[in-house]
């Protein structure tokens, strides 16, 4: 698990590295999944990454990254449009699951396990949307309802393939009783949630807020807080489980109890607060990454398992079926339901992507009772399930949705402005009085802002500054003044352009934040602060 573990991580690591630089276009989790498809299919990487457990899955990687997917949403809006998440997350879902029951269920021939795929394939993921809107407007209602649905979607999938599987298995099934346990999973996941989130954040600020957090070091960097917060979602969603309570409604509810924490105490300790978002959207991204390659490596490996493929082609058709009925009754339901507008509800309809969790969700079947056959035959079927619903939103939204400004054309005019911002800090930089060592010094870190020196400028100026002795007080002190300058002019520029221009106020927000984070690293590691 270890070695799967770091192979994983390093994989996804180069794919990031591998999207950047050649496929800018393309969305990350599209490059993930291709080059989890090679790993699978090459001998060695295949065999450094283990079998698939849902278990391990779920809680290691679904659960942390469902809890940062919740940080994203204010707790207040969910509040005002419980109604609505309710209606998508249950009423919708129960006629998602009736339809697509009644459509395989001809060719299942056996009820229960027509449930079962029906059950699968009802959860929408919250990771797999935004690879197929890359570079598009999605109408921001619409945007919101899907991301309600996949972060609260989950309990209602899991219920209803429990039901189905003891309906295998005992030949009955009792609705009063899945209903009890629905209400218990859902309530007991938002509770939960609510609860460990809600510990977890009051001892967090009982240690920024207590005394010795203004004496103790260790406290003020925020360590023992980081660690707690990376903490928590296992926390809350290990501690769900074990009451068995939807552990993935629990993470999501925590997620807004956390978001709120953070907008009404990151000024408490700014640095902390700062290090954390820093540090959640490296994980986020890292495990969003390596969703995909997960993906990819598991259905390859589905594929080409020959025990699994072998006999009719019934997967298939029942895969499209699967898709379909759940692209129809989204598409009604919403349209008529919910009275959206008829291209909105389409949207809709296709956004409804799934993937590792119903992955996630097919795996788990092979733990009860339910036949191979029976189980392959859910495995493949929700594969074509899920390719689907990435494949056919990711060809029509090119033609639904409006596209974004392109990436060329924004990279063109952050370049026109930051060129221009650094020269004007230059300019300024040459206007006041500094040895000429300090000034070549501070103008050689302004242009790399842009990127703006070479390779061999690098090493000039590395060995130049392993050479060169700690500089004298007065002069770390008069190069710091120098570099808060050159930035105060920076910031000036940017404030003179945003009243001149507009239209690119996130070109400047991203400058602005570029300049701020300069003058951070200038600080943390300042001439003033170094020993003689």
């Amino acid at each position: 698990m270890l070695i799967s573990t770091v192979s994983i991580s390093i994989i996804a690591a180069l794919a990031i590295i591998i999207k950047r630089q050649f496929f800018p276009q393309v969305a990350t989790n599209y490059v993930a999944l291709v080059i989890g498809i090679i790993v699978a299919l090459i001998p060695f990487t295949n065999h450094l990454i283990a079998e698939f457990h849902s278990e391990i899955f779920l809680g290691m990687i679904v659960a942390p990254l469902l809890f940062f997917e919740g940080q994203q949403v204010r707790l207040n809006l969910v509040v005002k449009t419980w109604r609505t998440i309710v209606s998508l997350t249950v009423t919708m879902v129960i006629l998602c699951a009736i339809a697509a029951t009644a459509m395989v269920y001809p060719l299942v021939g056996s009820l229960s396990v027509a449930v079962i795929l029906a059950a699968i394939s009802t959860p929408t993921d919250a990771t797999a949307s935004e690879a197929v809107s890359n570079g598009l407007i999605i109408p921001e209602s619409v945007g919101n309802n899907l991301k309600f649905e996949s972060l609260f979607n989950d309990a209602s999938g899991i219920i209803l393939l429990n039901m189905g599987v003891l309906w295998y298995v005992n030949g009955g099934v009792n609705v009063g009783q899945t209903f009890l346990d629905f209400l218990y999973s859902a309530g007991g996941g938002v509770i939960a949630g609510g609860v460990i989130g809600g510990a977890s954040m009051v001892i967090r600020q009982a240690l920024f807020h207590s005394r010795m957090n203004f004496i103790n070091n260790t406290l003020n960097s925020g360590t023992p807080v980081k660690i707690m917060y990376l903490l928590t979602p296992f926390a809350i969603y290990y501690g769900a489980e074990a009451i068995h309570v939807s552990g993935i409604i629990a993470v999501v509810c925590g997620g807004l109890v956390s978001r709120v924490e953070a907008e009404r105490s990151r000024l408490l300790n700014p640095k902390v607060a700062y290090d954390s978002v820093q540090l959640v959207n490296l994980i986020t991204d890292l495990l969003n990454v390596m969703v995909f390659i997960i993906l990819g490596i598991v259905l390859t490996r589905v594929t080409l398992d020959e025990e699994i493929t072998h006999g009719s082609w019934d997967w298939l058709i029942i895969g499209i079926l699967l898709y379909l009925a759940n692209l129809v009754v989204r598409f009604i339901y919403v349209r008529f339901v919910h009275r959206t507008a008829w291209k909105r509800s389409m949207i809709f309809a296709l956004g409804g992507i799934h993937g590792t969790v119903t992955f996630a969700l097919a795996y788990t079947v092979a733990e009860t009772s339910v036949q191979t056959k029976d189980f392959n035959l859910v495995i493949m079927s929700e594969s074509v399930l899920i390719v689907l619903s990435m494949l056919v939103p990711t060809i029509l939204f090119r033609f639904i949705l409006p596209h974004q400004q392109t990436n060329q054309s924004l990279q063109d005019k952050t370049i026109k402005i930051r060129t221009a911002m650094i020269e004007r800090a230059i300019e300024k930089i040459n206007q006041i009085y500094l040895p000429q060592e300090l000034r070549n010094l501070i103008v050689y870190d302004l242009r790399s802002q842009q990127s703006d020196t070479s390779l061999g400028e690098f090493l000039k100026e590395w060995v130049k500054n392993v050479r060169q002795p700690t500089l004298p007080k007065e002069e770390r002190l008069l190069l710091f003044q120098a570099y808060q300058l050159a930035f105060r002019e920076e910031r000036e520029y940017l404030s003179e352009v945003q009243q001149e221009y507009a239209d690119i106020e996130n070109i400047i927000y991203n400058l602005y934040q570029e300049v701020m984070l300069a003058q951070i690293a200038v600080m943390d590691n300042s001439v003033v602060n170094s020993h003689d």
